[in-house]
């Protein structure tokens, strides 16, 4: 085995990586493995990426049901723990798509995640977003669901309700949101018997969401953030001419540059300094973004100068859950501080 290859295959310590505590006291390894393949990559591939992962130090996943791969996953989750790595020491995420948000839909989802993963329970279980719209994967992003519906809160809190059933039966022991806004929150807030412990969301150099991530923190929830380093295999239906990618950046460049690492590193290592959980996916350089985290901090000039960089450029637009003709994206997110009508 080369030197190079040697140094590779060395295991990261994961305690070493830093962990975010949830309101429940439980803590959570601040980054982890994302496993949606977008278009580009198969399950077999995103599996083998796991199995990885876990090799050189990851202890967190992030799956989902709608990713199509949870059980090609699940055989790599079986191998990991039969090789010593014990469960308690996994922190693994699900999610609950659109068209399982039916009461007794939402426990078959779940219950069908843990088979395909091969596990007992999971660490936590999203609402991967808040709209009940149905599309066929790889559809056109004009696509929309002639049973399409906005927001309605009572129907989103029967749904939590059976997220909340979920712990109680000890499927999951935690429950969060994702792709949510403030003024859906603060509803579900209030509502909820069990609050959630993340929410997950956007969140890179380019697309900061500081007024959303201080409500979240504020509030103990712990931020989440997919697209870290601006999601480059990202279907081509979620790609538009105004988008930006932050690791072609002069701030980010720069200072790749001057610690040596490529600029999705610093993307990670500004993400989990700053305070959220990043979860990128690669099947090639998972090793790199978990090195960084551990190693070489950013200094607090660079974290002020990749502060100033935000240019509120949502890359997951999310145009295929919008419920009316006419409507443009921007309906899906609240810009006003207000749930956008029906």
């Amino acid at each position: 085995m080369s030197a190079a290859n040697e140094r590779d295959s060395r295991t990261i310590d994961p305690s070493a990586v830093p962990r975010r505590r949830l309101y429940t006291g439980a803590t959570m390894p601040a980054v982890g493995l994302g496993t949606f393949g977008s278009d580009q990559v198969t399950g077999a591939q995103i599996a083998e990426a796991v199995r990885g992962a876990a090799a050189v130090g990851y202890r967190h996943f992030d799956c989902a049901s709608v990713y199509g791969n949870e059980a090609e996953i699940g055989a790599s989750f079986e191998e990991i723990l039969r090789g010593g790595i014990r469960r308690e020491d996994l922190w693994i995420t699900s999610k609950v798509w659109n068209d399982k948000h039916g009461e007794d839909d939402v426990m078959a989802s779940c219950r069908q995640s843990l088979a395909d993963l091969r596990l007992d329970y999971l660490d936590l279980y999203l609402v991967h977003w808040p709209f009940p719209n149905f599309h066929p994967p790889g559809c056109d992003v004009s696509s929309r669901s002639a049973d399409a519906k906005p927001y309605i809160h009572e129907n989103y809190m029967k749904t939590w309700r059976a997220m909340e059933r979920l712990v109680d039966k000890g499927l999951v022991r935690h429950i969060g949101t994702s792709n949510m806004t403030i003024p859906k929150l603060k509803l579900l807030l209030r509502d909820a018997r069990i609050k959630p412990a993340v929410n997950e969301m956007e969140l890179h150099p380019h697309f900061q969401q500081p007024e959303l991530f201080r409500f979240v923190l504020a509030n103990g929830i712990q931020p989440v953030g997919y697209c870290p380093v601006g999601s480059p295999g990202r279907p081509e239906r979620d790609r538009t001419p105004e988008d930006t990618t932050p690791t072609e950046d002069p701030v980010i460049v720069e200072i790749a540059a001057r610690h040596g690492v490529h600029p999705a590193v610093v993307c990670i290592q500004w993400a989990v300094q700053r305070g959220q959980t990043p979860i990128p996916f690669s099947i090639h350089h998972y090793r790199a973004n978990l090195e960084g985290v551990v190693s070489d901090a950013l200094t607090a000039d660079e974290m002020r100068a990749i502060a100033g960089i935000d240019r509120n450029c949502r890359l997951i637009k999310g145009q295929v859950f919008l419920w009316k003709d006419g409507q443009s994206w921007e309906a899906l997110w609240d810009l006003d501080g207000e749930i956008t009508p029906p």
